[in-house]
């Protein structure tokens, strides 16, 4: 069972920018009622895209460098990176459908 890989700002360049594959990468914190309410989708996607789309999760209290290098101003915010570069973003908590269409965005840029 894939589930998100927690990161931190010491890990971010290891884990995100220099990752293999696309990465999605969630900015949430755990006082944020829509971070929680998102939570249950980004585990069934990286259930569903394991092997194409690692999954990351970063605790914008605990980590605040990388959310401030990415001009993360709201949570939940879901970044997406291929080839070390942000190439998609959602903010709040969508859909699952929202979140699909971003992904495969990814995927064939």
């Amino acid at each position: 069972m894939a589930h998100p890989v927690n990161i931190t700002d010491a890990t971010f360049e290891e884990e995100v920018i220099n990752a293999e594959t696309p990465v999605l990468v969630d900015f949430w914190a755990d006082w944020c009622a829509p971070c929680k309410m998102i939570a249950p989708i980004v585990e069934d996607l990286a259930e569903e895209y394991d092997g194409k789309i690692k999954f990351t999760k970063l605790d914008v209290d605990s980590n605040p460098r990388s959310a401030t290098n990415y001009g993360v101003r709201g949570i939940p915010t879901l970044l997406i990176f291929n080839g070390g570069q942000p190439v998609g973003q959602v903010v709040g908590a969508v859909p699952k459908s929202v979140l699909k269409d971003r992904l495969e965005e990814a995927l064939t840029s």
